[in-house]
């Protein structure tokens, strides 16, 4: 079962998100997240956070439309994206899609980007989706294949250290077994030349 999860921070060409969604999702909003889905017409099945963002009254609508209400306390160790993101692996949901994940704050959009790499989620595929742009986490020693349009943008962009022993086809500038450094921006604005393109690294 998929998860689409709505976060609290900016949702940018919403009309899109319709759309995007699959019979059977699972839908989870994430506190303040419950208001994108509440302006696209959407009821998630689950509301998680401290729900600093949402007011009782809110709260007390979706309880009374069945939606399943949890609540955290307001200290705590988690962000409230982070959170839905353990309830969808705890419920067995796998990909996730998230909307709503990046935004005015740059330490929350910053620490929403680094889940991707969390190892509690190393075994869930996770993709953040901005508008137009679409952000995930790629493992090494898993090919990974993405479809697009001849002519779209691909950044390449190592988060923990060196990448080393990429391959890459279906990109204007090809890599053979070659290495992105960390902290460089070599692997920034590839371009597909066809209808997708497959990634490998080793390390």
């Amino acid at each position: 079962m998929r998860a689409v999860i709505f976060a609290n921070g900016d949702l940018r060409q919403p009309e899109q998100v319709p759309g995007s969604l699959l019979p059977g999702d699972l839908l989870i909003a994430a506190d303040g997240g419950a208001r994108h889905c509440n302006r696209l017409g959407l009821l998630p099945h689950y509301v998680i956070g401290d729900f600093d963002s949402l007011t009782q009254a809110e709260l007390d609508q979706l309880s009374a439309q069945g939606v399943k209400i949890i609540r955290f306390p307001e200290r705590k160790d988690f962000t409230d994206l982070e959170l839905a993101l353990h309830l969808a692996q705890e419920l067995g949901c796998n990909p996730l899609l998230v909307y709503g994940a990046l935004g005015q704050r740059w330490d929350q959009t910053l620490a929403n980007l680094l889940l991707l790499a969390s190892p509690r989620l190393k075994s869930t595929t996770i993709r953040l989706i901005e508008g137009h742009q679409e952000i995930t986490l790629l493992q090494p020693g898993q090919p990974t294949t993405l479809a697009g349009q001849p002519g779209d943008t691909l950044s390449l962009i190592p988060l923990a250290g060196d990448a080393h022993g990429i391959t890459t086809q279906g990109l204007e500038y090809p890599l053979h077994q070659e290495t992105l450094h960390f902290g460089a921006t070599r692997g920034v604005s590839n371009v597909l030349t066809g209808p997708e393109a497959c990634i490998r690294f080793e390390q």
